[in-house]
């Protein structure tokens, strides 16, 4: 009896130690093994032996690329401009060996690094510039992390600038100052739309003017040549005037006529011995 426990807490005993002893990592994983505490080898993926009881498996590292999400914070920019600026970097580490034991937390590491550039490099641009230069923050960015990184056995692959905004206060700022842009271009825009009308209308004003005293002077010269001819034809002095005072005196009363005062107009029936009249009057 006491024999068959023996030989099970053997068997048992063994199952462990084999156990211990046989190690498989998992595709897209590295196991980093220490021999008494002190780094011994890094396991690939697939069925690795250990020795039992002086190995063990003190690190599990992905090797997949890992996606670090950098929280926003406040930016200053080189025109005193506070700006809200996050990123996202995507690493990949080489090396697990090196990003355990060559920092304390690569991920805080990485994360700290991607803040600090960043605000020394948007700290070295203007707003307008910072706003439109995403990619030229990004590859400055890479430039002057990879370097860093490198030496924990990590690569950055890329990093990407999230957002980049101005802060609330800077935001209704730009929002006011726009409004009072466009407010300014629309009364501009009011104000030559006037000018230019005005312009015209005196323009207008002025060519019809032109016109009608072109029209006077050549209603006088046909009223000239008219009376020229008629004095020609009958060789009196006295009808041509007599002919030109009816024609006036004749529009005169179709004026009076068209007046919302006058309710009747009474002609006399000789109209050249009243036209006489009047110019025996004036003399």
């Amino acid at each position: 009896m006491e024999g068959t426990i023996v030989v099970f807490a053997l068997l048992v005993l063994a199952a462990i130690t084999i156990g211990l002893g046989v190690r498989i990592v998992p595709q897209g994983s590295k196991h980093v093994v220490q021999r008494l505490g002190k780094y011994h080898k890094t396991l690939p993926p697939g069925l690795n032996i250990i020795i039992p009881y002086v190995d063990s498996v003190a690190y599990r590292i992905s090797t997949k690329d890992i996606v670090l999400d950098i929280p926003s914070q406040e930016v200053i920019t080189r025109d005193n401009v506070v700006i809200i600026a996050n990123a996202v970097a995507y690493i990949n580490i080489l090396s697990p060996e090196k990003a355990v034991y060559g920092v304390e937390d690569y991920e805080l590491a990485i994360r700290n690094l991607v803040q600090t550039s960043l605000r020394s490099i948007v700290g070295e641009m203007d707003l307008d510039d910072a706003l439109s230069s995403r990619d030229q923050i990004k590859a400055k960015l890479k430039s002057s992390i990879s370097d860093d990184i490198s030496d924990w056995g990590i690569t950055l692959k890329t990093v990407e600038i999230q957002d980049i905004n101005p802060s609330g206060t800077m935001q209704q700022a730009m929002e006011e100052q726009a409004a009072a842009e466009r407010q300014r271009r629309a009364t501009v825009t009011r104000a030559d739309g006037e000018k230019t009308a005005a312009i015209l209308e005196a323009e207008g004003r002025l060519e019809a003017s032109r016109r009608d005293a072109e029209a006077k002077v050549v209603l006088a010269t046909a009223t000239k040549e008219a009376i020229e001819k008629v004095t020609e034809g009958i060789q009196d002095k006295e009808l041509p005037a007599v002919f030109l005072l009816g024609e006036r005196y004749v529009e005169a009363m179709r004026e009076m006529a068209k007046s919302d005062n006058s309710k009747l107009v009474l002609l006399p029936g000789d109209i050249p011995a009243a036209v006489r009249g009047l110019m025996n009057f004036q003399k």
